[in-house]
């Protein structure tokens, strides 16, 4: 069996090493010319750390990354709603990552490289159309550095190509261009002091104007400092409407159109947004967009993974993970079910229900909603928290998110 994959990001090199692992053989083609590390931080939950840990990737995650030791939800003034501790912290057996998403994507490649060998990815590769047959998939790709065009076999294909997937555009040529929120995401990394316990994360603020803080790096020229993350979220435009600038986690933010949105809005003891922000040289913007769930994945031998199949907003630190799962599950799949049509199938079974839920409760808030609860009964702040919201009801807010995405403990002690 040889596996195709689009898409060199991290759910196809993830996908890529774990079909190595099961005795898989795979190949990935991705579009750009070089694999660049993009974007700035994200957050790689517990269920999907141990299953990078079953691939001996903890070493490396943790020369480059830092494992969160506990995640606070604040309001805008600062005030305490929630407070836990993460990954080993709380008791189980695996970390979470605050991470850089280029240094994690840069793990994963090495880590292919050195595996399958540096064959196995061939860069500056366009998939520009597919078909398949009863025993075969064939695509067709452009090489961006030569120009030629050039036909692959193998006997599955996995679209790993992202938000504007190819090949699901091909499954379904009428669904348009992602749904937008109305809400801007800017994002940024700069060294700074570290605050509470060094490894702690804060989201303050709601989904009107929310602000996320964690560090991702201890790798700085200032040994005092530490890589911290940024990220603003606010409402500047209409659901309905299209949004300004098409997603790209490449794309440079502008001071000017931030600033309004952080200016006056938060009052935090951790540190100051504005100065941390101000003191950013380079930072991007991306607005807030996901798919409505489908209905199937899987079309004969070709199936959709990761963003291409369950693009979803960026709260509650699930987008990679649930990337990092879907590549376990069909790795598993393909290794113990001997018809590949049926092995598609049955990882679409396990893996479409849940993302399909945890897409729409994104939309909500996911776990961050305990923010808007509070904030919806007391903009201003509050003098008792149990006067605004009882502590079962903010709990089952944030524990039933956990359950439903499964990085609780018996989501994360889950034999797989």
């Amino acid at each position: 069996m040889t596996v195709l994959i689009a898409g060199g990001g991290i759910g196809g090199l993830t996908t890529a090493l774990m079909l190595h692992q099961r005795g898989i053989e795979c190949e990935i083609y991705e579009r750009s010319t070089k694999v660049k590390e993009l974007g700035v931080g994200i957050n790689t939950l517990p269920h999907a750390i141990k299953e990078l840990a079953e691939l001996d990737l903890l070493d490396a995650l943790d020369a480059v990354g830092i494992r969160t030791q506990e995640l606070i939800y604040q309001n805008r003034v600062g005030q305490e709603i929630w407070q836990e501790p993460r990954g080993t912290y709380s008791g189980l057996e695996y970390p979470q990552f605050s991470i850089h998403r280029g240094k994690l994507q840069r793990v994963l490649h090495e880590a292919v490289l050195e595996r399958l060998g540096k064959g196995a990815v061939h860069v500056g590769h366009e998939l520009i159309s597919f078909d398949q047959t009863d025993s075969n998939v064939n695509i067709q790709l452009i090489d961006r550095i030569s120009g030629s065009e050039k036909e692959v076999r193998g006997d599955a294909l996995i679209a790993c190509d992202g938000i504007h997937s190819v090949i699901r555009k091909a499954f379904y040529p009428s669904e348009g261009p992602p749904a937008w929120n109305g809400i801007m995401l800017w994002r940024g990394a700069t060294e700074w002091h570290p605050f509470l316990t060094g490894e702690s994360m804060v989201i303050a603020g709601g989904m009107d104007a929310k602000l996320v803080l964690y560090p991702i790096s201890r790798e700085v020229l200032d040994p005092s400092k530490i890589l911290m993350n940024w990220a603003v979220g606010a409402k500047v435009g209409d659901a309905k409407s299209p949004p300004p600038r098409r997603e790209d986690w490449n794309r440079k933010g502008r001071l000017n159109e931030l600033l309004p949105f952080v200016q006056d809005k938060f009052s935090l003891d951790v540190l100051d947004p504005l100065a941390l922000i101000e003191g950013t040289d380079d930072f991007y913007e991306y607005p807030m967009c996901d798919r409505d769930p489908l209905t199937k994945w899987s079309h004969g031998r070709v199936t959709l993974l990761g963003d291409a199949a369950h693009p979803m907003y960026p709260v509650g630190s699930n987008g990679a993970s649930q990337a990092i799962l879907d590549a376990r599950c069909l790795a598993d799949s393909l290794a113990s079910v001997d018809a590949i049509v049926e092995a598609l199938d049955v990882y679409e079974a396990e893996r479409l229900p849940v993302t399909s839920q945890i897409v729409r409760t994104n939309r909500s808030g996911g776990p961050e909603r305990v923010i808007d609860v509070v904030n919806q009964r007391a903009p201003d702040g509050f003098d008792k928290l149990h006067d605004i919201a009882s502590a079962e009801e903010l709990e089952a807010i944030v524990k039933g998110y956990s359950q439903l995405a499964g990085f609780d403990k018996k989501g994360v002690n889950k034999k797989t």
